[in-house]
């Protein structure tokens, strides 16, 4: 078992069939593989397990969605190249993607919607436009669940901008943008706690967003599934 995990990278398996394999995915982990380059990758570790030692194996995982690298949680790779094409050609109806976040300052509002279109620039970094034709749509409903009160720096391990207050949200993806949770929030002024490229985050500080839960239609049988992911302990309410 031992041997397993290590050869998993902290990867755990919550759900295996012939056509996807669930897991939940630690922080700091690359979803796909580099192209150059051998640093792990959920794409390239999967790889290897569905292959079970057998080098001349043509096996291989295919992506289906992707969690950004600094995120945790639940996430599921196809096991054949047909399933990977019967969750990209309808993700949005197949799927319900449920994230929890940790985000600066308190709400306006109990609930809410996101609609903005985005597109990545040469930079990789993703942005808003008011331009339909450029950007690409994108829709994230939220619920804050909780508002912790100020915390001075440093007397607690959750990942606190300086003496802030921090809201805790639940956002369920209607849409699946690239780094859509972190964009929306911070250009309502609220960035993800811990958030480098988006936010007041710096570099190596925890980024407080969770894929929490995932719920899907199954190829075969039509059935659906769903997953949790527990949430770290700074992306759950105090006093819980």
């Amino acid at each position: 078992m031992g041997k397993s995990r290590q050869r998993l990278h902290g990867i755990r398996i919550l759900h295996e069939d012939p056509d996807v394999i669930v897991i939940e995915k630690p922080a700091g982990l690359l979803v796909q593989a580099l192209r150059h380059g051998r640093e792990p990758s959920v794409e390239a570790i999967l790889t290897d397990y569905v292959r079970k030692g057998q080098w001349k194996s043509r096996k291989q995982v295919y992506l289906v969605h992707r969690l950004d690298r600094e995120t945790s949680g639940v996430m599921m790779v196809a096991k054949t190249e047909a399933v990977q094409d019967y969750f990209r050609s309808n993700w949005n109806e197949l799927t319900e993607k449920t994230y929890l976040a940790r985000i600066e300052g308190k709400l306006p509002a109990e609930s809410g919607v996101f609609e903005s279109y985005l597109y990545e620039d040469a930079d990789l970094f993703v942005r808003s436009t008011p331009d339909k034709a450029k950007g690409k749509y994108a829709r994230t409903e939220w619920r804050a669940v909780g508002t912790d009160p100020e915390t001075p720096k440093g007397t607690d391990p959750t990942p606190h901008v300086g003496t802030d207050p921090t809201t805790l949200v639940e956002a369920v993806l209607k849409t699946g943008r690239k780094n859509q949770i972190r964009v929306q929030f911070a250009d309502a002024g609220h960035p993800v706690v811990g958030d480098a490229k988006y936010g007041h985050g710096t570099r190596g500080q925890t980024l407080c967003l969770h894929a929490w839960k995932l719920k899907f239609v199954h190829p075969h049988g039509r059935r659906t599934l769903a997953f949790e992911s527990p949430p770290p302990s700074y992306l759950t309410p105090k006093g819980s």
